[in-house]
């Protein structure tokens, strides 16, 4: 009922840029909390950054000053523009977002299948 999709994903060279999307669809009334996850292989999923539906944001150190993270509440897209990439970012990053679809109805953590981002040295 609810689908979160990435996009935006890819191959760059360090130093390089990319920005991810990640759109929300289905039954949906508000979502609360959005979240940008990477996993790289044989290391703990990790967090990069969270926006709140106020728009307050935080930020894994690792990646402080490097990456912003933005959402557009009426499109229930979340954004995540990388910058000066290193090789060490290389994993596949996932969305997720706190969502109800009703009034009054708890709220749901739901994630996106994730897109890969390769950056080579």
């Amino acid at each position: 009922q609810v689908q979160l999709v990435e996009s935006g994903g890819g191959s760059v060279p360090a130093g390089g840029t990319l920005r991810l999307s990640c759109t929300a669809s289905g039954s949906i009334f508000n979502i609360n909390t959005m979240g940008w996850y990477r996993q790289a292989p044989g290391k703990q999923r990790e967090r990069v950054a969270y926006i709140t539906s106020g728009g307050s944001t935080n930020y894994a150190d690792s990646v402080k000053g490097r990456f912003t993270i933005s959402r557009d509440n009426p499109k229930h897209t979340v954004y995540l523009q990388m910058n000066s990439l290193k090789p060490e970012d290389t994993a596949v990053y996932l969305c997720s977002a706190d969502i109800n679809m009703r009034p009054g109805m708890r709220y749901n953590e739901y994630w996106g299948q994730g897109t890969q981002v390769t950056v080579s040295s």
